[in-house]
């Protein structure tokens, strides 16, 4: 999902620092205008180029004062974030005065890797980062996508302050490590890059912004992903060889008319899990991520928000499937067979884009996959209610989802070690919709019948039930 714990990570050693008065630190000025001239007066640079950012940060900076019930730490970390983007910007502009080739840079079949969020995708963007032929993005090059321009004795030091930035982040929200590992080196989110163009969903994570978050699915997600290609380029640019971008985001479902404008030959990868697995830990994680920023968290209608959100998000991935807008075919991974199965389902996307995986890669893979399991994530145990959901009504909500790409569902249909064979008699799926059928919605039951038919009996028949008898 869109994280940015390294950039509030960020802030908060900045505001923190000596630099910072004791009336800057309490008042935090939420004014674009005078944000825009302490970027200035930061980075000694004046010309922002044609950016197009000013209407977007306004409507943000707006939002996030009157909806957003930030706490005094929010308003610091808000206060600085907007800071350092606008002085990325600024320096991004410098840059292309000094070396105008690198708007030439050639970005070509990037490969985008989607789905909802805490289904794997991180875990796969790790697994290919093992593979040095491909570039992705790192969360030190996305904080700080240049070094400093005068960096003195102690030389470029990125990597080393974004690391220290992410254990104080740690001290702020100490569940966070436990439910998204990530150091300097990790893959991140493209949600962190766009958000240079304040028109990105990250600030929907961290922020409860519904006017913002009306605007933004309003006014579409073009120009973000202009800068987002503008952004690579730079990274490209200072790149120590030439490599095929991997770029992973679930936020990227939602925009996949802005990806086939500016990516014409986008490659795309949907990462499926079964979605009740999904949406409690994706909840959960936006509780943790926005804490820190807030003076109330409501569990109880985070719950609500992140299922329309990523019902929405699943209804665009099967109308992308259904009609495979882009220059080549979608791939599909399932999360079962990515934990599985890692290098030989990477092999496989390989081969699904004409890639060879070379095999010092595929044993780097292994290495990384052996050494963190599913990722290095943690089982946590939480319970629906607390989130303002209901178990079956979501998994009938996303009943489509799962039935439209075949996702198992994970909890398992019969006991570890039963003998599952012996319960499907002749008439078994008829007999499970009528003892059913007032209960769940049809949709369910033919998921569930022809899902066990497939992985048990090995059937490839297709059922469907008779009509209810009429009393």
């Amino acid at each position: 999902m869109p994280l940015h714990s390294s950039s509030t990570a960020t802030t908060w050693a900045r505001a923190s620092g000596r630099t910072l008065d004791l009336r800057a630190l309490l008042r935090p000025s939420f004014d674009p205008d005078a944000l825009i001239d302490e970027a200035r007066r930061r980075t000694g640079l004046d010309d922002f180029g044609d950016a197009p950012f000013e209407t977007p940060l306004r409507l943000f900076l707006r939002s996030a004062a009157a909806e957003g019930d930030l706490s005094l730490f929010g308003r610091i970390a808000t206060h600085w974030d907007v800071v350092r983007f606008l002085s990325n910007l600024l320096r991004l502009r410098y840059e292309e005065t000094r070396a105008p080739a690198i708007r030439d840079q050639r970005i070509e079949q990037p490969i985008f890797i989607t789905g909802l969020p805490r289904s794997g995708t991180t875990f796969l963007a790790h697994l290919m980062a093992e593979d040095h032929a491909n570039l992705l993005p790192r969360s030190w090059q996305v904080i700080f996508p240049y070094p400093r321009i005068n960096p003195g004795f102690r030389g470029d030091r990125r990597v080393e302050t974004v690391n220290w930035q992410l254990r104080m982040f740690g001290l702020l929200a100490p569940q966070f490590g436990r439910l998204h590992p990530i150091d300097a080196l990790s893959p991140q989110e493209c949600s962190e890059i766009t958000a240079h163009a304040f028109a990105s969903l990250r600030f929907d994570t961290t922020y409860s912004i519904p006017s913002y978050r009306r605007w933004l699915d309003a006014e579409g997600h073009l120009e973000p992903y202009r800068f987002h290609r503008r952004f690579l380029q730079h990274l490209q640019h200072q790149a120590p060889h030439q490599g095929r971008w991997v770029l992973k985001c679930p936020d990227h479902v939602f925009a996949f008319d802005a990806i086939r404008a500016v990516y014409p030959d986008a490659r795309i990868v949907f990462v499926h899990r079964d979605p009740l697995r999904v949406l409690l830990s994706v909840a959960e994680l936006t509780k943790v991520l926005r804490r820190p920023f807030t003076r109330h968290v409501d569990r109880r209608s985070i719950g609500p928000h992140e299922s329309d959100r990523w019902l929405a998000g699943t209804e665009r991935m099967i109308a992308a499937d259904e009609q495979q807008p882009f220059a080549e075919a979608i791939c599909h991974i399932q999360y079962r067979e990515l934990v599985k199965d890692p290098v030989g389902t990477i092999a496989t996307l390989y081969r699904r884009f004409g890639l060879n995986l070379d095999p010092a890669a595929a044993v780097r893979i292994r290495q990384r996959a052996e050494a963190k399991p599913d990722g290095g994530y943690r089982t946590h145990a939480y319970r629906f209610e607390d989130y303002g959901l209901d178990a079956a009504l979501e998994r009938s909500r996303f009943a489509r989802y799962s039935a439209h790409f075949g996702i198992p569902h994970e909890e398992g249909f019969f006991a570890k070690d039963a003998k599952i064979g012996e319960h499907l008699k002749e008439g078994w799926q008829q007999g499970i919709f009528d003892a059913f059928r007032t209960k769940y919605p049809e949709a369910v039951l033919l998921f569930y019948t022809n899902h066990l038919g497939w992985e048990v009996l090995k059937s490839d028949q297709v059922f469907h039930p008779a009509a209810p008898a009429q009393s």
